[in-house]
This record gives C-alpha cells, sequence and structure tokens, in this order.
C-alpha cells in the first residue's frame, strides 16, 4: 500500500513537471517569435585555419553547438538580450564574450594555443553565468577532459579530491564525502544540475548517490554559500553538471568501458541524445561492480566491493522563450560493509557469520576475490525527478528548478536473518528553487529568489533506529547584485533562512533480543519491556547570511579579489535527536536537542598572475564558526570508552561505541598556492599546495591538547605534474596528452587525539601518470578516445587520515602492528570511448 501511495505521489509530481515544461511556451514569446541566430566561424589565431570540433557554448541557455570542418557553428532559438557565449577547444585559451542577440546575428572567434585556462565560467551560485576570475568567490571548476583523465577513481568525489581545498572523507573505493576547506557532511551541499542531493548525509559509510559516468562538469565553491543554498552550504557547494543538449539536428552517442588493474573494476555506459528544431533528449545506462581492492600490506580487503546500476532520461525545450528539460534517474547501489576484523595470529581478514559473533572464520581466498556481495552490505537507492526551466519574461529571465527524490537506504547486518535490514531508513525530498534575474538599474545584474525543502523520513521494519520518523521543512529568500564599474567588479547580498523540525516519539519493545519492535506516536504501554527510544520534537531555527566581494582587474594578468561571508547552518535530524546504533559504522548516536545553530565568517582574499609563460596564483581563507557542532566519545565513571549493545545499555564488549554531539567555537584557516610554468605552449609544469588548519577554540576556558584540533582536517599537500598536450596531435591522433605526477601529503601530527578518535598519521608520496589521445579519420571526425592512468604506481604501504578505515581493525591489535586498513594499492585504469553518430545527413537535389 505504501509502495502505491509513493507512486501515485511520483506520477502526480511527473505530470505537474510535464505541465510545467508543456505550457511554458506561454510565458513567452512563440517559438518563431523574436527567435535569434548566431553563426560564425572559429579559426586558429596563428595560421588562420579553421578549428574543427571547437565548442561554442550559452551556459545560461544550456544552448551549444560544434564547429564542422570548416570551423563553422550555428545556434538556433535564441532570446533576445544579452547572455555570456563561451568558446573553447583543448589546448587553446577559452574565449568568453558577452553578446546582445537583439543587434548581433555573426560572432567569429580566433583561438590561441595555450595550456594556460582563461575565461573559464560557471554558474553555480551567481546570478547569471560568469567568468571565475571576475568573480570574488571562491571557486573552481573541471569539465569533462579532466574527468576523463582521472577515470581511475571509483567515484565522482574522488576524481575531484585532488583540486586545491578540496578532499574526501572515505570508506574505500566506492564510498566518499565531499570536504571544502576542512567541513563536509552536513556542511557541503552537493547538487546535480542545481538539486540539492539529499540522503541521509550525517551518516559516515555511504557516499554520494550519484552515477560518475553522467556528469560531464563540476564546479565548486569554496566557502560559505548560504546566501544562495541555505543552510547546510556553510562550508560550499559541488555542483555536478549532467551533459548539455546536443547541437541541432544531432542524434550523437557513446559507448564507454572502463577497466581498474586493483580492484578489477569494470564499468561500462551507454550514452545516447539528439535534437530536433530545439526538442533535446537523452539517456545515459551506466553498470558498475568491482571485486575487493588489494595493497601490500593488507592483500585484498575484505567487504569494500560493489555493484552499482544506473540510468538517466531527460527530455526538454529549447526555445527563444527559453528552455525547460525535465529529468528523471535511478542510482541503485549494493556496497559491501567493511568492519576490518582480523584473525589475531594470522592478521587476515575475518567474517561474521552469527548474530550471536562468537567465531569469526577467515575469508577465503575465492571470497576476497569474487564480484558477489556478502551478506552483510548495504543497499542504497535513490530515485530522482527534477525540471530545470529558465523563462524569458520581460527584461529579464525566471529560473524554477522543482525536485522530488526518494532515498532508500538498507544495512544488512543479521548474517543468519539476511533479509531482515539493521538499519532502513526511507526519505522523502522536495526542493524547490525559483529566482528572477534582472537588471535593477543599467548594468546592476540583480537576482531575487526563494529556496528550500520539505522533507519526511520513515523509519522501515528494521532492528536499528538511530534517527526518529520526522519531517523538515526549509525556507530561505534571498538578493544577490552584481556591479562592474570599469576594472572593479563589485556584488553582494542578503538572504534569511527558516529550517522547522517535526519530530515523532518512539517507542521500542524489546521482547525479542535482536529483532525489537519499534512505535511511532503514542506510547503503547507501560509494560516493563516497552522504552522510549525517542521523544518528540518541535524546533525552528533562523538566521541571517550573506557575502560581500570585489574583484579589481589591474591588468589581464594581474587581478586581485576578496570576499567575506556570513553562513548559516541548522543541526541536522541526527545532531537533534539520535538515539540508537548505526550498524555500518559501528557508533552508538546519541543526539542533544538544546543545540543552536551554527553561524560563521570566513574571509577570503587571492592575487592571480597570468603571463604567457607562466601563471601563479595565492588564495588565504579565515573561516571562523560559532556552535560548531562535533561528535565527541562518552566516558564510563572510571574513564574509559563506553561501549554499549545495539539496545544502548552498558557492555564492556559491547558492539558500538557510544558517542553524543557538543558544540564549541572553531576556527579553520589556510590557503592553497599554485604555480604553472610554461616554457612551449605543448609543455607546462604544474605545482599546487594545500594548507588547512583547524582548532578548538573551546567555549570559553582553556581546551585540553587532546581536544585543541578539529577532526577530518587534510594535511599539507602539494602537487606536481609535468604535462605534455598536442592538440593537434600527429597523423590521425588528436588531442594527444601525457604527464607524470607527485603528489606529496605531510604527516598529520595535528588530529583529535580525545578518546583515541583519530591518531598521528605517517607522510607519505604517490606516483602518477596517465597518457590519452583520440583516434580520428581522414574527416578529422573521431573514433575512438583512450584514455590510460596510473595511480600509486610505486605501490606505496601508506594511510591517508582521510579514510575511516585506518581505525577499522580489532579492539586489541598485537604490539609492533600498525592498526588499521591500508588505501588502495598500485592501480592502472583503461578507458576507451567509442562515439557514434546517428544524425539523419542533409537531403541533396537530385537535380544538381
Amino acid at each position: 500500500m505504501r509502495i502505491n501511495i509513493r507512486l501515485s505521489g511520483l506520477l502526480s509530481i511527473l505530470l505537474l513537471l510535464l505541465t510545467v515544461s508543456v505550457s511554458a511556451r506561454k510565458l513567452g514569446p512563440g517559438p518563431d517569435e523574436g527567435s535569434g541566430t548566431l553563426t560564425g566561424t572559429i579559426t586558429d589565431k596563428a595560421d588562420g585555419k579553421p578549428i574543427i570540433g571547437a565548442t561554442v557554448n550559452i551556459p545560461d541557455l544550456k544552448s551549444g553547438s560544434i564547429t564542422d570542418v570548416n570551423g563553422n557553428y550555428t545556434l538556433n532559438h535564441l532570446p533576445k538580450g544579452t547572455y555570456l557565449v563561451q568558446v573553447s577547444y583543448i589546448g587553446y585559451a577559452t574565449v568568453t564574450q558577452k553578446i546582445d542577440f537583439t543587434n548581433t546575428t555573426v560572432f567569429n572567434a580566433q583561438l590561441q594555443a595555450s595550456s594556460i585556462e582563461t575565461g573559464e565560467v560557471v554558474i553555480t551560485g551567481v546570478s547569471k553565468a560568469t567568468e571565475i576570475k571576475r568573480d570574488p568567490v571562491p571557486m573552481v571548476a573541471v569539465g569533462k577532459a579532466y574527468i576523463d583523465e582521472h577515470s581511475a577513481s571509483g567515484n565522482v568525489i574522488d576524481e575531484i579530491a585532488n583540486l586545491p581545498g578540496v578532499s574526501a572523507v572515505t570508506t574505500g573505493p566506492n564510498v566518499s564525502k565531499p570536504y571544502i576547506h576542512g567541513l563536509g557532511y552536513n556542511r557541503v551541499i552537493t547538487l546535480q544540475d542545481g538539486i540539492r542531493q539529499e540522503g541521509q548525509q550525517w551518516g559516515d559509510e555511504h557516499g554520494i548517490e550519484v552515477d560518475q559516468n553522467a556528469i560531464d562538469r563540476v564546479e565548486i565553491i569554496k566557502g560559505p554559500a548560504s546566501l544562495t543554498y541555505g543552510s547546510d552550504a556553510i562550508g560550499g557547494v559541488v555542483n555536478l553538471l549532467t551533459p548539455l543538449p546536443v547541437p541541432d539536428g544531432k542524434i550523437l552517442g557513446s559507448f564507454t568501458g572502463i577497466y581498474g588493474t586493483n580492484n578489477g573494476l569494470i564499468n561500462r555506459s551507454f550514452r545516447l541524445q539528439g535534437n530536433n528544431n530545439g526538442f533535446v533528449w537523452g539517456t545515459i545506462l551506466s553498470d558498475k561492480e568491482a571485486k575487493d581492492y588489494q595493497n601490500q600490506h593488507d592483500g585484498r580487503v575484505y567487504a569494500t566491493g560493489f555493484k552499482e546500476k544506473d540510468a538517466r532520461a531527460m527530455i526538454g525545450l529549447n526555445k527563444s522563450w527559453g528552455s525547460s528539460y525535465l529529468n528523471a534517474s535511478i542510482f541503485d547501489d549494493l556496497q559491501d560493509i567493511p568492519d576490518g576484523s582480523r584473525d589475531p595470529l594470522t592478521r587476515q581478514f575475518t567474517k561474521q557469520i552469527t548474530d550471536s559473533d562468537t567465531y569469526r572464520p577467515i575469508v577465503p581466498e575465492s571470497e576476497l576475490n569474487s564480484y558477489g556481495i556478502p551478506i552483510l552490505h548495504q543497499h542504497v537507492q535513490l530515485y530522482r525527478i527534477y525540471n530545470n526551466s529558465n523563462f524569458n519574461i520581460g527584461s529579464g529571465n525566471l529560473i524554477v528548478n522543482l525536485g522530488y527524490q526518494y532515498s532508500h537506504r538498507r544495512e544488512y547486518t543479521h548474517p543468519q536473518d539476511a533479509d531482515i535490514p539493521g538499519l532502513n531508513l526511507q526519505l522523502s525530498t522536495y526542493t524547490y528553487d525559483v529566482k528572477y534575474n534582472f537588471n535593477i538599474a543599467k548594468d546592476y545584474e540583480t537576482t531575487f529568489g526563494i529556496n528550500g525543502m520539505y522533507q519526511s523520513n520513515t523509519l522501515g521494519y528494521s532492528t536499528d533506529f538511530p534517527i526518529p520518523a520526522y519531517h523538515q521543512f526549509d525556507i530561505g529568500p534571498f538578493f544577490v547584485v552584481k556591479k562592474t564599474f570599469g576594472k572593479l567588479d563589485l556584488s553582494g547580498g542578503a538572504r534569511y533562512d527558516s529550517r522547522s523540525f517535526t519530530g515523532q516519539a518512539a517507542y521500542v519493545d524489546t521482547t525479542t533480543a535482536f529483532f525489537p519492535k519499534l512505535y511511532t506516536g503514542s506510547n503503547p504501554g507501560s509494560a516493563p519491556n516497552v522504552t522510549q527510544q525517542f521523544s518528540a520534537l518541535n524546533k525552528t531555527f533562523t538566521g541571517a547570511s550573506g557575502s560581500i566581494g570585489a574583484t579589481y582587474n589591474f591588468s589581464n594578468s594581474f587581478l586581485i579579489k576578496a570576499n567575506v561571508a556570513r553562513g548559516f547552518r541548522a543541526p541536522s535530524i541526527a545532531e537533534l535527536s539520535a538515539n540508537g546504533p548505526d550498524p555500518g559504522s559501528q557508533i552508538y548516536h546519541v543526539g542533544n536537542n538544546s543545540f543552536k545553530p551554527e553561524f560563521s565568517v570566513q574571509e577570503d582574499i587571492g592575487a592571480f598572475f597570468t603571463y604567457p609563460n607562466v601563471s601563479a596564483s595565492i588564495e588565504l581563507f579565515n573561516n571562523s564558526i560559532e556552535n560548531y557542532i562535533f561528535q565527541q566519545q562518552i566516558l564510563d565513571a572510571n574513564g574509559n570508552a563506553e561501549r554499549v549493545d545495539a539496545d544502548g545499555s552498558a557492555d564492556a564488549n559491547g558492539q558500538y561505541s557510544k558517542f553524543t554531539y557538543v558544540q564549541s567555537k572553531a576556527r579553520i584557516n589556510g590557503g592553497e598556492f599554485s604555480l604553472d610554468i610554461h616554457p612551449f605552449p605543448w609543455l607546462h609544469f604544474e605545482n599546487s599546495l594545500t594548507l588547512t588548519y583547524g582548532q578548538n577554540l573551546g567555549t570559553g576556558g582553556a581546551v585540553p591538547d587532546s581536544l585543541k584540533y578539529l577532526p577530518f582536517i587534510p594535511p599539507l599537500h602539494t602537487h606536481s605534474e609535468l604535462r605534455g598536450t598536442f592538440a593537434k596531435g600527429f597523423s590521425n591522433l588528436r588531442n594527444v596528452y601525457a604527464f607524470v605526477g607527485l603528489d606529496h601529503y605531510d604527516a598529520q601530527n595535528r588530529f583529535f587525539s580525545a578518546y583515541g578518535t583519530e591518531t598521528y598519521t605517517p607522510g607519505y608520496n604517490l606516483i602518477s601518470a596517465g597518457i590519452g589521445a583520440n583516434l580520428v579519420n581522414g574527416a578529422g571526425k573521431k573514433i575512438i578516445e583512450l584514455f590510460i592512468e596510473g595511480t600509486n604506481l610505486a605501490n606505496v604501504n601508506y594511510q591517508s587520515n582521510m579514510s575511516r578505515l585506518k581505525y577499522f581493525d580489532n579492539p586489541v591489535v598485537p604490539a609492533g602492528v600498525q592498526p588499521g586498513i591500508f588505501n588502495m594499492g598500485r592501480n592502472v585504469s583503461f578507458k576507451v570511448v567509442v562515439p557514434f553518430d546517428l544524425s539523419p545527413h542533409e537531403k541533396t537535389d537530385p537535380k544538381i
């Protein structure tokens, strides 16, 4: 019955979004009224020859074209107004220019060979598309070329985790959560096409529910983004962008295959997209699986394999009145649950085979080397439907983003009752985002908007209940204003948020030890075996946020930018109301409903130099956080870490460590430095350094040394890479590249050591390398794209302080043995993309 109700609701939402899409043209001129066209030719500035395959893109309109064999392009169904146009091609400096389509129908561009990416355009966190270098908010973006070259990663977050200022907390190769400047979980919002991702982010042992094969571009805000995204964006935003529509008249597709040597990763994907006179559509189907990964220290690490299936479909319209796209996707992941248990003599991995867990046999080699999913695993599903619409109204444009997603997360933790989940959380989320962009006065780009979400979390049949059933409602109006005064770009805005929680009281009947029964609402009785699991919750949190910043362009080669932002974050449901075990993390969580919201003030300043043969940058930040919430282990009367059973009762041999949440003042500061040397257009030597410090300032008194530092702060990280890029290639090879890189991670001796929560992490160095090219035919058309990447090529045994597996082991480890699980050893990834073109051929007149 519940499934039927959910499907009915899903169909209602689908019909509503389809109505929005189809009726959208009523909000603007008809498809032929005011419809403009932009044509032009893209050539090489050095020799004047046409550039084949250059991309001409209008980010705000999601409209683009690719140059033909003569370097020509055409863009149709363009509205009146001024928009930013971007022209890019691998190996050339990007050209961006604002064009008024009311007066301009022809735009030609000459691209200059360069290894320096200039003119990079982003759409995240701003009123309209803007160049990164002109926006004072610290941002970074990577495109499809970068993603293709880093395909050895098991998920999309790992693909970006080495960018300056960005890292990830991991639990094996397929579970990664983004961290920005030392903040993650519910302090960083992950978006897909501007729709926020919701799936119990407070949890440790599951990653971001997104198909990495469906992402062509990633844009990241490094710092408080509460102004435009509300609560939970206090640390930043990661926007994962799916493929843009293909050019008009085209039907394009590809087959992609990836193989990783370390864990036998097999990743297959099919993509097909079309565009017929502004009616656009597309689909992506993916299938991914891997065995347990391996390293020299541990051998194969038991229970780190996974199986994932994904599907995505999109239909939309792109006309002169604007655009509207309806998207639907399914994410289905079976993920092993590692616990690090080992035989005390041989240090081989063991597995749980009974609920009482009195004996654990050694895992046989055949199982370690298998693609099979063990009985103890988690099943994470995310169903998503969302609509992105952009309507041209008056002198501005109205952006409407509506979405629905259903997250179903189950952890199967009973080896003798494989079909009964230990954890069964079902989260439905409705998101809305409406904003209007216009010029409030001459050249004052202004945005007024309102966004938020409604959530409903229910508890399915299970044996463990870490958080209650609850309802949540967010709403936040905001405005942003941007203005350019010659060389000076200014931007600022303000917002006011409100988040309300309504949590249901719940009671547990513990008559049966392993399979308690949960009652929500009123107390079912006063029997001795009935205890209260959750009390009723009614809380509302409000707060103001905003930012103001400036960029001054001294010249085309040198600029400085500065920004001050205030962030706001309401406590999560886990921080407020948790009272139960999370089987996958082996932690019994205890919340605190007296918490205040977090507020932060972050100052950013940066300087950027771009010259023909060298480019450099320095960015510094300081983030002060009030009411910072973090987990702290609960001690027993003797000062020892308290262990409990699943029902919360104290037990020295209990399965779970008991943690509660506390608040304090905190400060996180650091910076990123980069230096790229380009002695030749095809050769460059890239260097970057990222430094992050996190300190617990306490609540007024002295802070003990064991509590002095914040958890999960990445150590100093440097990256050096020697890269050769040959866009024109050799003979039938185009876009040839090769690189060799060295990553150095300093020792982390500034760690949250209280209760053994974190330990010292030695430094290490990792070597990587890659090579790739496009094979083309005589007409310059791509036949095959090949990418080869090797990571940890020296097969170093190391532990990252951002890996949760570092702490997965037996309670007692033999003397002289380094506890925990080590990261992945040497891995070589092979990626092959076979594109194809099903576009209808133009008919020719037989008389000619």
